[in-house]
Parts: C-alpha cells; structure tokens; sequence
C-alpha cells in the first residue's frame, strides 16, 4: 500500500478504493502471462503505477471525452476510468494499444472492475482523430513525438498530461525546436524530481 500522508493527498474514496484494489489483483494475475509492468516495479505497484496514475487525473479539467495512448497496463488509462465512474460518470474514456494481448487485458480489467472504457486495438498515427478533451501517456516516447499524437487526437481546447522524469526540461527544449505550445510543469507526489506536464496550444514551427 501506500503511504497515508500521500493518500490523503490523492483523496479516493473508499468505494474507488475497493475498484483500485480490485484492479491490483487483475494485474498480479496477468502479469507473469505478458510482463504489464517490470517485476521490480510489481513490488511498489501502489506508488509506482497506481497513485502516479491517480495524480495524473487530478491534474485534469473536467473533460467530456479522455482518451489514452499507448495505454499497455493500464496506467493511467484504466485508473482514469475507475476514478471517474465516481466522479465523472459521464465521461466517456477511449483507450489505445496496439499489442493485441494488452488489448485483451484491458478489456478483461475493465469488466472485472466495473469500469466503462472503449479499447482501440490499432496504431495511434493509424486512428481517427479523436477531440479529446484530456490526452494522456505514460512512459511512451520523447516529448516531441507525444506532441505529434497530440497535434492528431486533441481537441481545440484541450490539454495533454505527460508524466516526465527529471530530465523534463530538456524534453520541453528539444521540443520547442518542432512544437509551439503552452506548458505548466506539475510536481510529481510520488517521485521528486519528477513532473506531470500539462500541455495545451499545440501547434508545429
């Protein structure tokens, strides 16, 4: 589990609680099958994966659609959906990934934890551009390349949420050499140096 102070900070409540949990035995029960997360994250999966998902959500507006790239584990994608069938019901969340194994689990997850998802099984470039209100990613490419999926599947007036270690600002310098945008670093709870990157006006140079 983890830590209460960090906990109360994320303020989930008792009946999401219980689908997060639900949500840790499906991953302990699929993992050894296709490697969702490394075996030594496994060990800290409540901080590593599931609250670093968490904030991730509270980072965002109130969007009607939220769509995940890249969404393999679940993370954030799958904890998005188990956070807002509390508390924004009405939110429709679309996740993507092309492993077809993956796929498979995160449709199973979603069933067994009562979450309300859509799975897309196909490349990110390949699909059709989604208007998300909210784009998210986890561990899945350079800042640059996230922008290019952000460009394709944004909408107008929405933001993207990338989780990024500590060489973030470097990312954000590189990038400005293709990508005009706007960005509001938020700090991590879970890792010091580490940042939430809330993007948003994403336009080519």
């Amino acid at each position: 589990m983890i830590n209460s102070g960090l906990w109360k900070a994320l303020n989930v409540s008792r009946e999401t609680m219980g689908r997060l949990e639900l949500f840790e035995g499906v991953i302990r029960k699929w993992n050894p099958k296709i490697n969702l997360v490394s075996r030594s994250s496994l060990e800290h999966l409540w901080t590593r994966h599931i609250a670093d998902s968490v904030q991730i959500f509270r980072c965002a507006p109130a969007p009607s659609r939220w769509v995940d790239i890249g969404s393999g584990g679940g993370f954030p994608g799958l904890i998005v959906a188990l956070m807002a069938a509390e508390e924004a019901p009405d939110m429709e969340v679309t996740l993507i990934e092309s492993d077809q194994r993956k796929s498979a689990f995160l449709r199973s997850a979603a069933r067994e934890c009562g979450a309300a998802v859509r799975v897309v099984s196909d490349r990110i470039e390949k699909v059709d551009p989604q208007g998300a209100g909210v784009l998210s990613a986890r561990a899945l490419a350079d800042l640059s390349d996230l922008l290019e999926f952000s460009q394709r599947h944004l909408a107008e007036d929405g933001v993207a949420l990338f989780p990024k270690g500590q060489n973030w600002k470097k990312e954000v310098d590189n990038a400005r050499q293709r990508w005009r945008f706007e960005v509001e670093p938020v700090k991590s709870l879970t890792e010091p140096e580490a940042v939430i990157l809330k993007i948003w006006g994403v336009e080519r140079v």
